[in-house]
């Protein structure tokens, strides 16, 4: 908003506008919705040519200043004041352990940077869990979540129902479903770590999740049904 309204004092329809190109493209990788940034505003037009930055100029700002809040986090958990299970969904780690105590190969593909993503599933312990983790590279052109849910499919012999998404984005939820997979829409208070956002609820039903979790509290019951398996 504060870039497309420059100097100017932002609307209600610029708000809007925002809102509504976050919803589309939450998931993908950044560098693509900071060329809809530049796109959005050149449209506006409240600010000079000559002063619009260009996408690597605007992710940067973005990166820039969401890792304040995650230094800080990763910080408080170094001091002592938080543990890990304050910034993780509730439930999560026991779903993932349950998920690899049945075999299932597990992979994170991020549309954030891949160092950062690495790092930030290191601090809150659960890079263990997975075989691989993906985020985005320095070329956009080597790196989609379409292209990594293709390369594993064809890697493991898999097909259908076979594969599952798991996660908060449209974006792979749509993908999986487009592959034949299952998309489980993961709906949660950011803030509480636990409990619904009924905006991302929104969000992942017109994304056409099969099913959706507020967090992984009942994990043990989730696994089951994933199975086909009558809860014990």
């Amino acid at each position: 908003v504060e870039m497309i309204a420059g100097d100017t004092e932002p609307t209600d329809d610029i708000r809007e506008a925002v809102a509504k190109m976050i919803d589309e493209t939450t998931g993908i990788q950044t560098i693509y919705q900071m060329e809809r940034l530049v796109e959005m505003v050149r449209q506006w037009g409240r600010v000079p040519e000559e002063k619009i930055l260009t996408a690597e100029q605007y992710k940067q700002i973005y990166l820039d200043r969401l890792m304040v809040p995650v230094r800080e986090r990763i910080a408080m958990i170094g001091r002592g004041e938080k543990t890990v299970d304050d910034f993780r969904v509730a439930g999560v780690a026991r779903f993932l352990e349950l998920m690899k105590k049945r075999g299932v190969a597990m992979y994170v593909f991020s549309g954030t940077d891949r160092d950062d993503v690495r790092n930030e599933a290191g601090v809150v312990q659960v890079a263990e869990y997975f075989e691989e983790i993906w985020g985005a590279l320095p070329s956009k052109e080597e790196y989609s979540k379409e292209k990594v849910i293709r390369e594993i499919m064809a890697a493991h012999e898999l097909s259908g129902p076979q594969v599952l998404a798991v996660g908060d984005g449209p974006v792979e939820l749509r993908n999986i479903k487009d592959a034949g997979g299952i998309a489980l829409g993961v709906a949660s208070d950011e803030k509480k770590g636990h409990g619904w956002d009924m905006h991302k609820r929104q969000r992942l039903i017109r994304a056409g999740a099969d099913i959706l979790v507020p967090d992984f509290r009942e994990a043990d019951t989730l696994v089951q049904y994933l199975f086909g398996e009558q809860p014990c």
